[in-house]
């Protein structure tokens, strides 16, 4: 489990993603019976990029739970009306997050931003498949090239995730969380992508990069829940 008194990192969190954090924190260690393994694959400096399966309004609690345990303050790229909300858009910006406007033609803006961020050093967080997964056993399903496009033109090392146990923490649609809900997050090591390395990416190129993420998220999520996927995302 988290231990109340683990050493989290604090610079650079700003004041309303710090105040969130430290309120968040002692609910997630007494509420929540969260197994993390897989952190010394995040290296403790230096820019690292993030990939998780997306299965829950949770998963951003839990993941930045062990992304801090592992000596990290992570940045999330995310849907850019977060940024409106009511003390959650304080929470946005304090944290120096990344807004996505999707849908739009500034969609791509996010990319620049988080290429900034990486730039600075930052960890960054993506989800590549931009939302829930809609498969109904929570496997993994088909996912956008914006995480392979930004680890190839930044040359930054993708870090696979999985997460298990978020939806049944908080299931879309619910308010309140269910108690002591066991949840995994477990990272692997990096997915090796420098043979694709090189100019302006092609198509083909970022789907492949793409596929070796996902086929590593789905690994560990195969080891999390001792269970074979059974076919193609």
């Amino acid at each position: 489990m988290v231990a109340l008194t683990a050493r989290l990192p604090r610079r650079g969190r700003g004041f309303w993603y710090s105040v969130a954090i430290d309120a968040l924190w002692p609910l997630v260690v007494l509420f929540v019976r969260l197994r993390m393994a897989g952190g010394a694959n995040i290296p403790r400096r230096g820019a690292v990029l993030l990939a998780s399966n997306h299965l829950s309004f949770a998963d951003p609690v839990t993941l930045t739970a062990f992304t801090l345990a592992a000596g990290r303050v992570p940045r999330y790229l995310a849907k850019a009306s977060l940024w409106k909300a009511p003390v959650l858009g304080w929470v946005m910006s304090s944290g120096r997050h990344i807004p996505v406007d999707r849908g739009t033609a500034r969609a791509g803006r996010a990319l620049d931003a988080a290429r900034s961020s990486l730039a600075d050093g930052q960890c960054v967080i993506v989800y590549p498949e931009g939302t829930f997964s809609d498969d109904p056993d929570g496997w993994p399903t088909r996912a956008k090239n914006g995480v392979a496009r930004l680890a190839l033109t930044s040359r930054t090392p993708v870090v696979p995730v999985a997460q298990w146990g978020t939806r049944e923490l908080l299931r879309p649609g619910r308010l309140l969380p269910r108690p002591w809900t066991r949840v995994h997050v477990v990272a692997g090591p990096p997915v090796d992508l420098s043979d694709l390395y090189g100019p302006e990416p092609t198509k083909q190129v970022l789907d492949t990069a793409t596929e070796r993420v996902m086929t590593a998220i789905t690994a560990l999520l195969e080891e999390v829940r001792d269970l074979p996927h059974p076919g193609k995302r």
